[in-house]
């Protein structure tokens, strides 16, 4: 799934407010059969994400190995019946009532751990846009500790103490993160911007995944 030459040509933050002010969820609510996640503007979303991930350096190659992954594992679904599987939430429908859900190569599964990506992302840009002059590698710490670890056995757990020496320091990071001639309290700017978006869309997910007994799923 290719994004365009326009969003290749504008930041990552530019990008993935464009994105998210685009999407729009329906929440279970009384009716959970009518909920709805459209399933190309996530995977979209997702390799937005894995670009702030790039950025982040060599600390998060695992994690970001993990969403490739999954976001693979999404696109050869939607693309084997664009039709069918234009909405998440029909495929987490789908694997539930056949007790595929929580089988190791699940689509839900991929699309758990890509929402914990996402929510990983969101409290590191969060932090980051309330003091950008934090320490990188403890802004990474919280942000993980906050929102994979409790999710994570000990192998992932183990690989990610050992990698995070490698984060770069905030203004490095910030740097990476701005435009051409953008100053910083611009991008801080865009940064709480994608963080209104970005929080409670996460939140209108995590409602659905409950709904589907998938918010509680641990790595094996």
């Amino acid at each position: 799934m290719k994004r365009s030459r326009d969003m290749e040509k504008r930041s990552e933050v530019n990008s993935v407010i464009d994105e998210l002010s685009m999407l729009v969820i329906v929440k279970p609510g009384g009716n959970h059969e009518a909920a709805h996640i459209p399933t190309k503007p996530f995977l979209s979303l997702c390799y937005l994400v894995l670009q702030v991930l790039d950025k982040i350096g060599p600390t998060m190659v695992v994690l970001r190995q993990d969403v490739q992954q999954n976001i693979k594992r999404l696109e050869v679904m939607y693309e084997s019946n664009t039709s069918l599987n234009s909405n998440l939430v029909e495929i987490l429908k789908s694997e539930a009532s056949k007790g595929n859900a929580r089988k190791r190569c699940s689509c839900s599964k991929a699309f758990v751990w890509l929402t914990r990506s996402l929510d990983f992302s969101s409290a590191l840009l969060q932090t980051l846009a309330k003091d950008p002059q934090k320490n990188m590698e403890q802004v990474v710490q919280e942000s993980y500790a906050a929102t994979l670890a409790p999710w994570h056995g000990w192998i992932s757990s183990a690989a990610f103490r050992v990698a995070l020496k490698l984060v770069p320091d905030s203004k490095t990071f910030v740097d990476l993160l701005r435009e051409k001639d953008e100053n910083c309290d611009t991008l801080n700017e865009k940064m709480q911007i994608l963080v209104s978006l970005l929080v409670p869309f996460l939140e209108d997910i995590h409602c659905i995944l409950k709904v589907y007994n998938l918010d509680r799923l641990k790595s094996t």
